[in-house]
């Protein structure tokens, strides 16, 4: 019974709000329009809000108002998480009001717009790529903004998160048993993050993939491709001195040279035997 009652008051309090604001919406008086919409938005009904300022807007431009108008209305499409049209937004509100003391953080939330539209690593990343790259141009337009530091603090998440979809890839490809694909997009990772905190990682991953390589190969290509293998262990112990991942690759290396030392051996007893 307590259920139905609440169900029959929030469908009249429902009611009741969409009533009062389709009289709101009907009103032909624009300051009383433009009243309401600061109220909608202090109350974050962003939804209504918008609504408002869209109709108000023909007849504040041009006046002293307008430009707080528009930098609440692209707010409110912000807050309300329609985060393509808060980005359009806010750019005309740069190219519009230029000289606005809003202008420096709209240029700021245009580029986070685009950091709020950045999907899983397993998407497309063309959003997290527009985010760097105006997340950039914000901290070089703007290199003593105080917001500057969270620009280059976003540009490095976004940068983690393209290398985790470029590892997720190559991994996959190791799963697969792609081998010489997998080496070769790690070795790409390497190329394209030098200075991240797994390249040792990485490059064990690059040997893993060339010694599984070597080994399902024909006889007659295991020699290069486990020389390869040597060549990439011995890149590893130059560039990787302090790595925890130094025993392993060890391994891979003996490993590699016995399987030459057999091959050797072999190819010795053939020849012998004609």
């Amino acid at each position: 019974m307590n259920r139905i009652l609440l169900l029959i008051i929030s469908v009249s309090l429902l009611s009741s709000c969409s009533n009062k604001f389709n009289k709101v919406m009907k009103s032909k008086d624009y300051e009383y329009k433009t009243k309401m919409a600061e109220q909608y938005y202090a109350k974050k009904d962003y939804a209504h809000a918008i609504q408002l300022f869209e109709d108000i807007f023909p007849y504040v431009k041009g006046t002293p108002r307008y430009e707080d108008m528009y930098f609440k209305f692209a707010y409110a499409y912000y807050y309300d998480k329609d985060y393509l049209n808060a980005e359009n937004l806010f750019k005309n509100f740069v190219e519009s009001f230029p000289t606005s003391s809003h202008a420096e953080e709209c240029d700021y939330m245009r580029a986070y717009c685009y950091y709020k539209q950045s999907p899983k690593i397993e998407l497309d990343q063309t959003n997290t790529n527009k985010t760097m790259q105006l997340m950039q141009a914000f901290i070089n337009t703007h290199p003593n903004s105080p917001r500057s530091k969270d620009a280059a603090s976003i540009i490095d998440a976004c940068r983690e998160k393209l290398e985790a979809k470029e590892a997720l890839a190559a991994q996959l490809y190791y799963n697969l048993g792609y081998y010489k694909a997998s080496a070769i997009a790690y070795a790409t990772i390497s190329d394209n993050f030098p200075d991240s905190k797994k390249s040792d990682e990485y490059k064990l991953q690059e040997i893993r993939s060339y010694f599984r390589y070597a080994e399902m190969s024909l006889e007659e290509k295991q020699k290069e491709r486990f020389e390869k293998v040597l060549s990439e262990c011995n890149d590893f112990a130059e560039r990787f001195a302090e790595s925890k991942h130094v025993a392993e690759v060890n391994k891979y290396k003996t490993q590699s040279n016995n399987f030459l030392n057999n091959l050797k051996n072999e190819q010795a007893k053939k020849a012998n035997g004609r």
